[in-house]
């Protein structure tokens, strides 16, 4: 079952203006280390930064509070499986809301996907609830 949906458009340029102005003080305010290094290595750096500012706004949407009730920027990061695909994780309070709003015998799987198209980035975030398999007490 769907939990919760977010989406976010972020305005590259903006972003990079921003980090010109703010550097570092921006950077470790809103990323995580591995998202710093990720950007920092991409020849987009901030288009790169842009799409995961998205992915954390659209993912505490898809939460249900926004950037409010005690949720930090990095408590939401995006990371990339192997394949490039985009993983959201989240720690704190993020990740004491995703319990309260999982059911009971349910795990809460988050997916995200980011696209651009300068000067725009977006981000998608949809929370599924699955049930989780009862071990199979049947003997063969």
């Amino acid at each position: 079952m769907i939990l919760g949906i977010g989406t976010d458009l972020a305005n590259i340029e903006r972003i990079a203006a921003t980090l010109e102005r703010f550097g570092d003080r921006f950077r470790n305010r809103v990323f995580t280390e591995i998202e710093q290094r990720k950007a920092e290595a991409r020849a987009d750096v901030a288009g790169t930064y842009a799409k995961r500012w998205a992915a954390k706004e659209a993912c505490s949407k898809a939460l249900g509070t926004g950037l409010r009730m005690g949720i930090s920027w990095k408590d939401m990061a995006v990371t990339n499986l192997h394949t490039g695909q985009p993983v959201m994780h989240v720690t704190g309070w993020a990740a004491e809301r995703l319990r309260a709003m999982t059911p009971r015998d349910h795990e809460a799987v988050i997916h995200v996907t980011l696209t651009d198209d300068h000067p725009w980035a977006q981000a998608f975030v949809v929370i599924e609830a699955r049930p989780i398999a009862a071990p199979d007490t049947h003997e063969t």
